[in-house]
């Protein structure tokens, strides 16, 4: 375990919830937060550009609030993540923003800036990179990231190939920072597997989308519960990057989920006419099998927090 900074050094469960595309709001990211959990979403989820003032004035009042309500159990802090691509316009105006509001952790995806990491230690904050090998580990550290998200095989979204086994064992051989391990996450048992491998947290975001705060259809909820691991399509035709999607999406929208095309990774596109492209086809990770009902954010942490404590006794009734 590593020397955690503020304002990661003191979380109820370590958990981070991670930014689903389309699915966090600020009612998600709020509950999350108040739960015990670091809640975060996308700045690309508010559209148009405008909205994310709002929402990041929304989600620092409710939880200055309940903090104000709660000062012995004070909330989780919260974390916005920011794609850094070229197709993404956006960027300089989202991050003065998170600056402005002083959000307390920043993710970056799809590259790793030096002036982005400047600006949120301008303030205090701190820079989570997501990663999925050894090579982008060191560069983005290099760059001056906090800490990192290592994406393992099984993460929903964008994820890489390797175990989890192997990439936490190379990044710890270097780095004694923070990390957060992404890849089939779905129960207390495996968030304490995480910390067993040597990460710091467990990086949960399938699990949220089943969730009634979560801004996903009904109809993507209900395939969550009833799917497993088998109907989980890794492909890179739908955004450049190679992730995980929901097979029963693929089929709806007219396509074979075991015949996809290979897509042209040169023509990631992260901008602002993209978010209808992404909207009916599923993201998911592999870890699927334990989610079994639509609930309460407050639930399912309740619920992922009773298995960790499980799985911690059953370890020390081996020892």
């Amino acid at each position: 375990m590593s020397r955690l900074p503020a304002p990661l050094n003191n979380l109820p469960l370590p958990i981070i919830g991670s930014p689903l595309f389309i699915i966090s709001n600020p009612k998600l990211v709020i509950a999350q937060c108040i739960a015990g959990v670091v809640g975060s979403m996308p700045a690309l989820n508010a559209r148009p550009a405008e909205l994310l003032e709002a929402w990041l004035i929304e989600i620092t009042e409710a939880l200055a609030a309940y903090n104000q309500a709660h000062p012995d159990k004070p909330a989780a802090p919260f974390a916005i993540n920011q794609i850094v691509h070229k197709s993404n316009d956006r960027l300089a105006h989202d991050m003065a923003l998170c600056v402005k509001y002083k959000v307390p952790i920043i993710i970056t995806s799809l590259g790793a800036r030096e002036d982005i990491n400047a600006a949120a230690h301008s303030y205090g904050g701190v820079v989570l990179h997501d990663i999925i090998n050894n090579k982008f580990a060191h560069k983005a550290i290099e760059k001056g990231a906090d800490g990192l998200i290592a994406v393992a095989a099984g993460a929903g979204g964008h994820a890489g190939v390797k175990s989890p086994f192997a990439l936490i064992q190379e990044i710890r051989q270097w780095f004694d920072g923070p990390i957060a391990l992404s890849g089939a996450i779905a129960s207390g048992g495996a968030v304490l597997a995480a910390q067993a491998m040597g990460a710091d947290f467990a990086y949960i975001g399938s699990a949220f989308i089943a969730t009634e705060e979560a801004r996903a259809s009904d109809a993507y909820k209900q395939a969550i519960v009833d799917s497993s691991s088998d109907d989980i399509v890794y492909s890179n035709l739908f955004t450049g990057v190679h992730g995980n999607y929901l097979a029963p999406s693929i089929r709806a929208a007219g396509m074979d989920p075991e015949n996809l095309p290979q897509s042209d990774a040169s023509k990631m596109n992260f901008g602002a006419d993209k978010s209808k492209a992404w909207k009916d086809i599923w993201g998911c990770g592999q870890g699927i099998g334990a989610i079994t009902k639509v609930q309460t954010t407050a639930d399912l942490v309740a619920q992922l927090k009773r298995e960790y404590d499980q799985a911690r006794a059953r370890l020390l009734a081996l020892a």
